[in-house]
């Protein structure tokens, strides 16, 4: 089975305009602003309760926006038939609960749910997207294992294997290193990157890890009790201020002499006013 056709790269991946959503007596979206191009590899970084994990609900279309606009590649949320934009929209959660013992081939299945006309069971062609799937995250040879017995980073590529089975045009993703050691955080976060730039995915990733996110991502947003304050380039949102109004902690900001990319730290106890002077100015 074919993917379905790509839409227009004309718009961006998502586009919000003062969009709000809140729980019963608790904004957790409030007047929140943000434009994604297609292609990029997009950070959601702020504290717990910022909001990341209901935006990205937002955006897979589980909640609708209840004030402002919302467009997902291209057209308004409420525009679109809930499984048109199953198929076009991927969500790999931070917990997923297994109930049941699937094998890793079964649950890589699952991802093609949206795909099958109703009754019906895999095809052939579902089978060998789903293949290909656990080739590209490196889980083919656990196939036959069940999930439950995998180790987190095993589990985890096998989520992001179900996730591209379903051939989507938008990979979310939230809290993707949660739970695993420095290894598989990187090992993961590489793996998605390659996927990206290959598949030409546009990827949205709840963070916390402010150095992977400065490692991978093209563009970060911050957010603060639901609004973005700040949203761009890395050396121009991930600043000693912002990080410092948005975490409300000192985190010092250097450079990494071998790869460019920026470096965070957390300073505890009495780091001297040349720390601070030296971080402020990056």
């Amino acid at each position: 089975m074919a993917a379905p056709p790509r839409t227009s790269d004309a718009s961006p991946a998502v586009r919000a305009r003062g969009v709000g959503f809140s729980y019963p007596d608790t904004p957790a979206i409030v007047d929140l602003d943000l434009e994604v191009e297609r292609g990029a590899f997009f950070g959601l970084l702020g504290p717990n309760g910022a909001g990341k994990s209901t935006l990205l609900s937002l955006l897979s279309g589980v909640l609708p926006p209840q004030r402002g606009s919302l467009e997902i590649l291209g057209r308004p949320t409420g525009r679109w038939p809930r499984a048109e934009l199953a198929r076009r929209v991927a969500v790999v959660p931070q917990r997923f609960e297994i109930s049941f013992p699937f094998t890793v081939s079964e649950l890589v299945l699952l991802g093609r749910m949206p795909h099958r006309p109703a009754l019906f069971g895999e095809s052939e062609s579902d089978r060998l997207i789903a293949r290909r799937a656990m080739e590209a995250t490196g889980v083919l040879h656990l196939a036959a294992r069940r999930v439950t017995g995998l180790s987190g980073g095993e589990q985890k590529r096998v989520l992001v294997a179900k996730a591209l089975a379903q051939q989507p045009e938008l990979l979310l993703l939230d809290e993707p290193a949660a739970h695993l050691d420095i290894r598989h955080q990187v090992s993961l976060h590489r793996l998605i990157d390659e996927i990206r730039q290959r598949e030409k995915l546009t990827v949205i990733a709840a963070m916390h890890d402010l150095n992977l996110a400065a490692a991978f991502c093209d563009r970060v947003a911050l957010l603060q009790q639901g609004r973005v304050t700040a949203a761009g380039l890395v050396p121009e949102v991930m600043t000693y201020r912002r990080l410092r109004e948005t975490f409300g902690i000192d985190i010092y900001v250097g450079v990494n002499e071998i790869t460019g990319h920026r470096l965070f730290t957390p300073m505890t106890g009495d780091t001297g006013n040349e720390a601070q002077k030296s971080s402020t100015k990056l």
